[in-house]
């Protein structure tokens, strides 16, 4: 009995070593020799566990912007990135952790990548292993035939006739943050300052509880908090999320965000889902729960589900949406003439009345602004993608297990593309819409590109709604 029990010990213990082996050796080394036999470089892994990651962490701090071009944060946020491309071309190879990360500069291969309609391209696996807390296994995070299911659903909730449902939740919303900043003006006799970001965070968590789940920030203000708590947590973990198994290792800060994951699912249940279930409103919670209720899943795996979706509708509208437009009120009040130009096309269309969905699609000089501060700040820095099976784009073949990354600040910002004054504040530049921008629309993504893009555009209405992808 002793030698079997060895014996099964040793096979365990060398099974495991076997695994260990090829995810952390074995395979990112062929991964990258696949890539480097089509002429694609890059650095060698510094280390054979975190990659090129304390590289990366080492040049994430540059000179700061010079006074030419006030905009050109890509030079401190992706150095190290743009040192490669200087050394490898256009497309190269570096490893975050184990696993081996394409970088894309190239035009056409991007071209290619943003009209992909391949499921195969997918989101990266660490959205819903490391970052779980914030993502689990939602729309956001999901890949394959459960991406496809996830969209499908939600899919209803997001037409243009719910859109147009939705002005009045958001109105009350924008109307409640005028309010607050009348009532703190007033107090003190016309004139005070004003941490607009923190209102706007509020702001933006009100309006997409009422939108979404029929809430409102004061009920689910708790949800709220501890979701900043966890994207905090995740923050901080910076690129070593990569190490493989580290999500696991009993940290002080691994120990917090289980806490938080226990404490917003709790939440969501308690606050979101019971509303519900007594109001059976019409928003997007009841798509989610519809979905999981005429779902193949076992029922241990439906709570997850719509508890993974309610997280991803979160953090997709949360602080994106407060982010975006505490950089939008930055620029106009950084550049008077266009914010004369913007209240006075306002009190033109809108006539002193409440905006609403009709006169907002008129509004082109606003969606002018919108478009220019999207592309010099926008939400994603970076466009990430995954390789679920081997694909080929413009004649580059990406084998399965490869992240593609695309660089959206950078893109933005090309001076071969948006022209010499691209590192400038110059909305005029879509007077004519997204084409008559850029060179190469494509490469305009501050939502993401291809089947996972999670806005939509209609320039010819002058208007930026949600969708379903991401």
């Amino acid at each position: 009995m002793f030698q079997i029990m060895a014996s099964l010990a040793a096979v365990v213990i060398l099974s495991m070593f076997v695994w260990l082996y090829n995810s952390v050796v074995a395979t990112p080394r062929r991964l990258r020799r696949l890539l480097r036999e089509q002429g694609i470089g890059g650095p060698p892994p510094a280390n054979f566990l975190l990659g090129n990651v304390l590289e990366i962490k080492k040049l994430t701090r540059a000179p700061k912007t010079t006074a030419e071009d006030p905009h050109n944060f890509a030079a401190q946020l992706q150095t190290i990135f743009h040192k490669w491309r200087r050394q490898f071309g256009d497309m190269y190879t570096f490893t975050l952790g184990t696993t081996p990360v394409l970088v894309v500069f190239d035009y056409d291969v991007i071209k290619e990548l943003t009209s992909s309609k391949s499921i195969d391209l997918g989101r990266p696996l660490y959205l819903s292993k490391d970052l779980g807390s914030l993502l689990g296994k939602g729309v956001s995070a999901a890949n394959g035939k459960l991406w496809e299911y996830e969209r499908k659903l939600m899919a209803p909730g997001v037409n243009m006739n719910k859109i147009q449902g939705m002005k009045n939740s958001i109105q009350q919303s924008a109307i409640k943050l005028i309010d607050s900043w009348k009532i703190l003006i007033d107090e003190e006799g016309g004139k005070v300052d004003i941490k607009a970001d923190t209102h706007l965070l509020k702001f933006s968590g009100d309006a997409i509880l009422r939108v979404c789940f029929g809430s409102n920030y004061v009920e689910g203000e708790q949800i709220l908090e501890k979701f900043q708590d966890i994207v905090q947590v995740s923050a901080n973990k910076g690129f070593f999320f990569a190490i493989p198994g580290m999500r696991y290792v009993p940290t002080k800060q691994n120990r917090r965000e289980w806490k938080l994951r226990k404490d917003i699912k709790h939440l969501i249940s308690k606050i979101l889902i019971k509303k519900h279930e007594a109001h059976n409103e019409e928003n997007m919670l009841k798509f989610i729960l519809e979905g999981a209720k005429n779902s193949n899943l076992r029922p241990n795996e439906i709570e997850d589900f719509i508890i993974d979706n309610c997280k991803s509708i979160l953090s997709a509208g949360y602080e994106t949406l407060s982010v975006a437009a505490s950089w939008l009120l930055m620029l106009l009040a950084s550049n008077r003439e266009w914010q004369d130009r913007v209240r006075e096309e306002v009190l033109g269309v809108c006539k002193g009345q409440v905006p609403d969905f009709d006169s907002i699609r008129h509004l082109k000089q606003l969606t002018m602004v919108i478009y220019e501060s999207l592309r010099l700040y926008t939400g994603a820095h970076i466009g990430s993608r995954y390789a679920i099976n081997d694909l080929e784009f413009a004649n580059i073949r990406i084998p399965k297990g490869v992240i593609i990354w695309t660089m959206t600040t950078t893109l933005h910002t090309d001076p071969n593309i948006w022209g010499p004054d691209s590192y400038k504040f110059k909305p005029e530049r879509f007077a004519n819409g997204i084409s008559g921008a850029c060179k190469l629309p494509h490469l305009f993504t501050p939502f993401g590109y291809g089947t996972r893009i999670c806005f939509s555009h209609l320039e010819n209405q002058n208007i930026i709604f949600y969708g379903t992808g991401e």
